[in-house]
């Protein structure tokens, strides 16, 4: 199949998903074009099969921002006609389905159908801006084809959205050549921690809504009782926040800021325990990839980490801001050996068993199948 792939290319969830997921699909045979702004993040080496378009946006003074998605459209044209695609999967409702419709309508050659994968803020995102409304609504209806990463968010988009249309679930995978409990030579656990202590991580956008002061918190209830380090991987608005109540407790000799990080699996395999505390999460890819290194995960009830996390078995699930009782589920978990042990040979059981690459990967063709013959 040849195949056009949009998507954010910034560090996120929904653009790691939607590079994996190309560079997977060219290593099975299929040509894939990826078109961006930028080159998307983690695709960083030459692969067969496999190219990049760059978007390029023309500054006038009579545009305040320039009109990047017109740009994008004409460019998912183009590359379309020069390049036959048979599929133009986007990665976000807004703006990229948007971008594909109208892209479709300037097509002077074979319609290429559209396959929208949403990711969770391009639904959540109109419960603070009812503007977007009206055109995620359009924009999902207009496409050929929409997956969702989780039921829940499947379900939150047909309640959001009174969409009655099919929305498939394909969930995030994880690359099994990437991650695995394995530790990296480049990165030791010494280099973090003294053997007796245990390390903690976090990996997000830092913003508000994955809660970073709550996983601050929950770190200095369990530091009080047991010896641990914290690692947090990312950046964003919440960070000035984050290191203000780092320094506010005392904490600054405890925990460490590692900014974004390309290479994740390396550090992922040195911590014990991974806390994700958010009030909203579609899916939980940083989750997902923390099981799939062998590491047991305290998330939250309500949010899409019920389809990635099993309770009391490869992790926690508990009420969003219930930091205290997050604290004690992993002090427990952490003072019983044999069962932090279990926990964490099942996190990356489970993981390997739902989310490999191969199973998810074979989910999207047989999908884009479907489509193409409907």
């Amino acid at each position: 199949m040849r195949i056009g792939i949009t998507c954010y290319p910034v560090a996120g969830g929904s653009g790691v998903v939607a590079t994996e997921l190309g560079q997977k699909l060219a290593v099975r045979g299929h040509q894939i074009h990826f078109i961006s702004y930028a080159l998307p993040f983690r695709l960083d080496t030459y692969q067969p099969n496999l190219f990049f378009h760059g978007v390029e946006t023309t500054a006038y003074p009579l545009f305040k921002h320039p009109p990047y998605t017109l740009a994008l459209a004409t460019k998912m044209a183009e590359v379309a006609c020069e390049n036959e695609l048979q599929i133009l999967h986007v990665h976000y409702a807004v703006p990229h389905a948007t971008c594909a419709f109208l892209a479709k309508q300037l097509i002077t050659c074979t319609l290429p159908k559209i396959i929208t994968t949403l990711h969770g803020t391009d639904i959540t995102l109109v419960g603070s801006d009812p503007s977007y409304y009206d055109i995620t609504r359009f924009s999902i209806n207009a496409s050929d084809g929409v997956t969702a990463v989780s039921k829940y968010l499947a379900d939150e988009t047909r309640q959001t959205f009174k969409i009655e249309r099919e929305i498939q679930v394909v969930h995030n995978f994880f690359d099994q050549e990437r991650f695995s409990p394995r530790m990296d030579p480049c990165c030791q656990r010494n280099a973090f921690a003294r053997p007796d202590e245990f390390v903690l991580s976090h990996i997000s956008n830092f913003r508000p809504v994955k809660r970073l002061l709550d996983v601050i918190d929950i770190f200095d209830r369990i530091q009080q009782k047991l010896p641990a380090r914290l690692l947090l991987i990312g950046e964003g608005p919440d960070a000035v926040l984050a290191r203000r109540q780092v320094n506010k407790r005392n904490l600054a000799d405890r925990v460490t800021f590692l900014g974004n990080q390309n290479r994740i699996e390396a550090v992922l395999p040195v911590s014990d325990l991974f806390l994700l505390p958010s009030e909203e999460e579609s899916f939980g890819l940083a989750a997902l990839e923390a099981l799939a290194c062998g590491v047991p995960v305290i998330g939250t009830v309500e949010t899409g980490l019920v389809e990635v996390i099993e309770h009391n078995v490869n992790g926690f699930l508990l009420p969003v801001g219930e930091t205290a009782a997050m604290a004690d589920a992993a002090v427990a978990l952490l003072s019983n050996k044999d069962k932090l042990a279990r926990f964490k040979t099942d996190a990356y059981r489970l993981a390997l068993e739902r989310f490999n690459s191969e199973k998810i990967v074979a989910e999207y063709e047989n999908y884009y199948e479907k489509i193409l013959n409907t």
